[in-house]
């Protein structure tokens, strides 16, 4: 098992990157969402990786967190999505938002998803729904890409200022995504965070 590869990005692509290692170049395999955010040709990179290993192929995954790492493998447990669904999914929504459209039962959201269907989407949320939960999630530490000493307080006011955008009529997917996109939520109480995110929903 290959945990991470750090590496010099030699070639990006839609859905693959290669890593030029001490002059060895590794194909990783990685999602629309990661390419986009990859630095350009010439810049050093640690993905984090799944190893698969077939008769016919070895093949790395390659991620920019240890959170869509950790979804990836949960959601390649699920009967009819292999790699290839797992890196549609994780194209249009990060983990956290994964997680928050399992855990609310939000399969359209899911079934956005190139090649994931309705039924693929709603089959996802019943295997893994006692799998996951809100507090395996890492927006704590990386709201709007910003890091936080005080991980635990952060946590609690995005869980509250979440949840009251939920009782406010707002989807879960859809109210984190709203929170996630708030400046400078890691300094915010829950009631600035909730004023602060109802402004990307209108």
């Amino acid at each position: 098992m290959i945990a991470y590869v750090r590496g010099e990005i030699a070639e990006i692509a839609e859905d693959y990157v290669v890593l030029d290692v001490g002059g060895i170049g590794y194909n990783i395999h990685i999602s629309g969402r990661v390419a986009e955010n990859l630095p350009s040709v010439g810049c050093e990179i640690k993905l984090h990786t799944y190893t698969l290993v077939r008769e016919d192929a070895f093949s790395l995954y390659g991620f920019l967190t240890r959170a869509d790492l950790d979804i990836f493998k949960k959601c390649i447990t699920v009967n009819g999505i292999g790699p290839k669904g797992a890196l549609a999914i994780l194209s249009i929504m990060d983990a956290d938002a994964l997680r928050y459209a399992i855990l609310s039962g939000d399969a359209k959201a899911i079934a956005k998803a190139p090649g994931i269907g309705g039924k693929t989407a709603e089959r996802l949320i019943l295997d893994l729904k006692d799998k996951v939960s809100f507090d395996d999630t890492m927006i704590n530490m990386e709201i709007a890409g910003q890091s936080t000493a005080s991980g635990t307080v952060a946590e609690g006011a995005v869980k509250e200022a979440v949840e009251a955008l939920v009782a406010l009529g707002y989807g879960q997917t859809e109210s984190l995504k709203a929170v996630q996109q708030v400046d400078g939520a890691a300094d915010m109480d829950s009631s600035a965070l909730l004023k602060a995110a109802l402004k990307y929903l209108f």
